[in-house]
């Protein structure tokens, strides 16, 4: 595990205290802390399960139920899942009033889960704890979809407008959400601290927000266990483990805070 230097974490309470519009970007980094594996690294979830494209499950019954055999299979880990150290650090930093929006690239729920508000929370792509029916957007339970996949594989269809129903997540082939790259766009423009989190900062067009934030004169922090090809942008770049970045930081912030009350 690397080493968290000191000077570092003085650096990032200081930008955190002089800090009134934070923007935290997350990615799958932060929440392999909490057991979950990330999709592209080795070992990966895609190197188990071959991601299906959005444009193959909407032409294809077969590949829609293949795509609830993975959804269902994987669903035993993401579902056992508790928020972390980081998860709860960037919590309290809403708490403190300190936070205008997570922009995260995670689709496992667990900054609901943390206490943060669903407005302050930006998932850009999509949710993997609910469904949706992709005609008229309403809500689906997995329960209630598990209930009627098995134990016969039965395509669940809307009870409402018999449209197709699939996880709120955002596939290959489907486009990205307009509202949340919109609102993740004014929140990155309006912030004066920009903290990428745990993402390798290399799929576009989210990894473009660090930069953007950057330019138009926010401080950028990157905090990843390894190096980016963005940390020659940022003000610190801090490569240890993320839960425990966060957690010291915190802790040592709030201790200083009350001796000097």
């Amino acid at each position: 595990m690397n080493a968290i230097h000191t000077p570092q974490l003085d650096l990032l309470r200081k930008f955190l205290g002089e800090s009134t519009r934070l923007v935290v970007f997350t990615g799958a980094g932060i929440s392999t802390e909490s057991g979950i594996p990330d999709f592209r690294s080795p070992g990966g979830l895609w190197t188990r399960y071959k991601p299906i494209d959005f444009r193959d499950f909407m032409a294809s019954e077969e590949k829609r139920r293949e795509s609830w055999r993975i959804k269902f299979a994987t669903e035993k880990v993401i579902g056992a899942a508790k928020p972390n150290q980081g998860h709860m650090a960037i919590s309290s930093l809403h708490r403190q009033k300190k936070l205008s929006a997570v922009i995260t690239q995670n689709i496992d729920g667990l900054h609901h889960v943390s206490g943060i508000p669903d407005d302050k929370i930006i998932e850009l792509h999509g949710n993997s704890t609910y469904a949706v029916c992709l005609d008229c957007a309403k809500r689906y339970e997995l329960d209630a979809i598990r209930a009627i996949f098995f134990p016969d594989e039965t395509l669940p269809q809307c009870d409402a407008c018999g449209g197709i129903i699939k996880t709120a997540t955002i596939s290959f082939g489907q486009p990205m959400p307009v509202e949340e790259m919109k609102r993740a766009k004014e929140v990155t423009m309006a912030c004066d601290l920009f903290i990428a989190i745990g993402s390798s900062l290399v799929v576009y067009p989210a990894a473009g927000f660090p930069l953007l934030a950057k330019q138009n004169g926010a401080r950028l922090v990157i905090i990843n266990r390894d190096p980016t090809e963005m940390d020659r942008y940022a003000d610190l770049v801090i490569n240890a483990e993320i839960g425990q970045t966060l957690a010291t930081a915190l802790k040592a912030g709030n201790a200083r805070g009350a001796g000097t009350a």
